[in-house]
């Protein structure tokens, strides 16, 4: 169940209330009685328990990307040797000329 923020308009008084989505919204403030409560919107707060990818991925240090960039650094070295011949036009090896 969500917890909505509620604020009232005449005294200001704040609350948090557990409600179910299909619960009626809140009208009279608990502190003044006034039918002046009113949800407030504010940032959705949750937090992910348990084992799941995003407790393994994400999370600082060593990523797997980090895997490939190194490999493309060795692949990058070769790649001067199949270099574009000279009378290419564009230069890229794409075989355009």
């Amino acid at each position: 169940m969500p917890i909505y923020a509620y604020k009232c308009e005449s005294c200001g008084a704040a609350k948090d209330v557990l409600q179910k989505i299909s619960d009626p919204a809140l009208s009279d403030c608990p502190a003044c009685g006034q039918p002046t409560f009113r949800k407030q919107v504010t940032a959705a707060g949750f937090q992910l328990k348990g084992s799941g990818w995003y407790a393994t991925d994400f999370r600082g240090g060593a990523t797997p990307a980090a895997a490939p960039t190194t490999a493309a650094a060795a692949t990058t070295s070769e790649a001067p040797a199949a270099a574009a011949p000279a009378s290419h036009s564009c230069g890229t090896g794409c075989g355009c000329a």
